[in-house]
């Protein structure tokens, strides 16, 4: 059970007198300090695990969805759409009305209305009933009609979502990058502030000169100023990432390695922004079948019931009810329904053509990006290997500038080789990051 305590767990507990620490026995007293112990680990750790979450990509990811208003919109008339649907339904139930007119023409000396007209007055109170003969093809066409218009909107919301993680991804790896640049500088500066004390000692015995010491000064202000400037972006960059992802915050974290690997593409035919061009084709064959129902004859029903007189004659008989069928049949609207088909002609080929650029362009697009890529790979490989070298250098100037036998110029033209190579390395990374975010667009 001894190897199960903390390592510190017994030099703590001793320190303790044995009657303080509120008069507990020995046993109590170690197993209160134990887990106070392991409850301030497990707080520290819940700590850490929450900070490295809040610094990893899939966190930005997760809350610009949750707080985009856009894809709440569309969530929102997708449900006004539904309604739509329960509405054109509760349309073509029987729908009953209450009427009550009710006016008084009077007579006086021989001036008034003529009676033939105004019969004196009318008073009437009727409950009526119509209801819509419609049928099932009809309804069901002005059902696909909003399926289809939800099924755009879903899509719509499918493709902003796409473009909403690849511009979060974009900006998540635009201030990684900064923070690698950022991180690298302030290691170069450790390196040049140890190599600094060194060089100063030497040059106060007159290994080197004073002039050589000021150049070595220089380059280490430069990295100084260099780091400032590198944090100053890696704030902007970071600030942008809140802002894009709604998150109101502008204390810097350390960003977590976005892990961007490339997904496998699926068919073009596939793809959510394919899908569109379909659905629009399908809203497209709803709106001629729309049409053809909208010339056919209509047919309705009507019933009413209740009270009509004119108080003229027995005014307490005039109860009653009355009932019928309405039809309407078009026969000439000016050929406004060819005018109607032929504006759906128009879109289908205005679509069609839409379709075939964006095929031929996406093609085109992915091609240059794969080529982009492995340019790109290849790249990062041959400046691994300059690098290595660089290294090298660097490694034998500063041992040879330990012992006053190179040339601080030198060690400057090295440690310039190295920085840039470093710094070619990061963006070039950086790139390839940007590249498979991209390509991974039309896969999301």
């Amino acid at each position: 059970m001894r190897s199960l305590r903390p390592p510190f767990y017994l030099s703590l507990t001793s320190e303790f007198p044995q009657n303080g620490f509120i008069g507990l026995p020995r046993m109590k007293r170690h197993l209160l300090l134990y887990v106070t112990v392991l409850l301030a680990c497990l707080a520290g750790g819940g700590q850490t695990a929450n900070a490295q979450n809040n610094s990893s990509l899939d966190y930005y990811l997760a809350q610009a969805l949750q707080n985009s208003p856009l894809l709440r919109d569309y969530e929102g008339q997708v449900l006004a759409n539904q309604v739509d649907s329960q509405r054109i339904l509760a349309g073509y139930k029987p729908q009953v009305t209450g009427s009550s007119v009710n006016n008084y023409a009077p007579v006086l000396n021989s001036w008034g209305y003529d009676q033939a007209i105004s019969n004196g007055g009318n008073f009437s109170t009727l409950v009526s009933v119509n209801k819509t003969l419609v049928g099932k093809k009809n309804l069901s066409t002005q059902f696909d009609a909003i399926r289809l218009s939800n099924d755009s909107l879903r899509n719509n919301a499918r493709i902003s979502e796409q473009d909403l993680k690849k511009n979060i991804t974009a900006q998540y790896v635009t201030a990684y990058g900064d923070m690698l640049q950022l991180d690298f500088n302030r290691d170069m500066i450790g390196l040049l502030q140890k190599e600094e004390g060194i060089l100063k000692e030497l040059t106060a015995r007159n290994v080197y000169r004073q002039t050589d010491y000021l150049a070595f000064l220089v380059t280490l202000q430069q990295e100084k100023l260099l780091f400032k400037q590198l944090q100053i972006q890696f704030q902007n960059d970071y600030g942008t990432l809140n802002y894009l992802a709604g998150i109101n915050d502008t204390a810097a974290v350390s960003l977590a390695d976005p892990q961007i690997v490339l997904d496998q593409l699926p068919e073009l035919y596939n793809s959510v922004f394919y899908r569109k061009f379909t659905i629009d084709s399908l809203k497209l064959i709803n709106d001629r079948s729309l049409i053809d129902f909208s010339y056919r004859p209509k047919a309705s029903l009507y019933a009413d019931a209740g009270y009509s007189s004119t108080l003229a004659y027995e005014a307490y008989k005039n109860f009653g009810t009355s009932f019928g069928v309405t039809v309407t049949v078009p026969i000439y609207d000016g050929h406004q329904k060819r005018l109607l088909t032929s504006k759906l002609d128009i879109a289908r080929r205005t679509q069609d053509s839409y379709k075939r650029f964006f095929t031929s362009q996406y093609r085109q697009q992915l091609a240059q990006l794969s080529q982009q890529l492995k340019a790109t790979e290849e790249l990062i490989g041959e400046i691994n290997d300059q690098i290595k070298y660089s290294q090298g250098l660097i490694d034998v100037n500063g041992k040879l500038l330990e012992t006053g036998d190179a040339r601080i110029s030198d060690y400057i033209i090295a440690l310039g080789s190295y920085l840039n190579a470093k710094n070619l390395l990061t963006q070039n990374k950086i790139t390839r990051m940007q590249i498979i975010n991209q390509i991974n667009y039309w896969n999301r």
